[in-house]
């Protein structure tokens, strides 16, 4: 039997956003359910649960008990599922908890799709990118238009247009927001750029000399006002550099076995990078700074 919790907060503190849309149908009262009855969600749009954080949670959890009620629907009388919350469902389980405050509500499948896809989007956590694809799969699996889903989200429909707008760019270029090599400012950019081979080569070029915002809005406008032709940066050359120099560009190379990014100007200005190539190439190569004392 559900009982009722005295906890009475506002579902906009709750959810942080999300009572935009939730609250028209759930009940005002919180309820403790135990987590022996409670399913994850088959329509969760979010797929990974960083365990670090979630352990961090858990602790939390452990100190203060749960401060965000979750959010289920009951779909038979001993069941819930999770509507939002799943993230704050999985600590409790870690923190051993056996009941967790939550709303209950009803829903059917399409709903519980757009709500968890809503409450999704509000996390901050979020890349553009899986706001855009969060976006999409509603216009496209809840048939919603974008009018509607600005209502939604509470957002303008000049922004939702903006993200979306984000997935027709190359498949690398969305990687590379993803991993925040570039950040959304500059793929708005590109975006501006019609041509995907030249977006490819305005985003490599930008990688490459740390372009700016601005500078890359200069690109993709100077491209266009130019009868869509494009001349990349010249390049920074190392041959340019005194022999000692390069000697050590070499030398770095081999110390962190990576081909490390040595770069100057004529000012005698410019940066070491050391690039890596997965989580365990960054613990190698801290590992080395580490006996460096640096």
């Amino acid at each position: 039997m559900a009982k009722k919790n005295a906890l009475g907060r506002g579902l906009g503190a709750l959810l942080d956003g999300a009572d935009t849309y939730l609250a028209k149908e759930v009940v005002s009262s919180i309820n403790e359910i135990e987590i022996s009855k409670i399913v994850a969600n088959p329509y969760q749009p979010r797929t990974k649960f960083d365990e670090d954080s979630l352990n961090e949670l858990a602790a939390s959890i452990k100190e203060i008990g749960i401060i965000q009620p979750i959010t289920l629907r009951k779909i038979d009388d001993d069941q819930y599922q999770i509507i939002a919350g799943e993230r704050r469902f999985r600590a409790s389980k870690i923190a051993g908890l056996t009941a967790i405050p939550a709303y209950v509500r009803t829903a059917d499948d399409e709903g519980m799709l757009e709500m968890a896809l809503i409450e999704n989007i509000q996390r901050e956590d979020l890349d553009a990118i899986e706001i855009a694809l969060s976006y999409q799969r509603l216009i496209d699996e809840c048939k919603l238009t974008q009018e509607t889903l600005s209502e939604r989200v509470g957002k303008k429909r000049s922004t939702v247009s903006n993200y979306l707008r984000l997935l027709k760019l190359p498949a690398r270029i969305q990687k590379g927001i993803v991993e925040k090599t570039i950040s959304m400012g500059h793929a708005r950019a590109l975006v501006n750029v019609k041509d995907s081979e030249i977006q490819l080569m305005i985003y490599d070029e930008t990688i490459k000399n740390d372009f700016s915002v601005r500078k890359v809005e200069e690109i993709a406008r100077k491209y266009n006002e130019d009868n869509n032709s494009f001349q990349p940066e010249e390049k920074v050359k190392n041959e340019k550099f005194p022999t000692e120099y390069q000697d050590l560009h070499n030398h770095l190379s081999k110390y962190f076995q990576s081909k490390i990014d040595f770069r100057m100007d004529q000012a005698g200005k410019g940066k070491i990078i050391i690039p890596f190539g997965s989580t365990k190439d960054l613990e190698r190569i801290l590992g080395i700074l580490d006996q460096l004392d640096v």
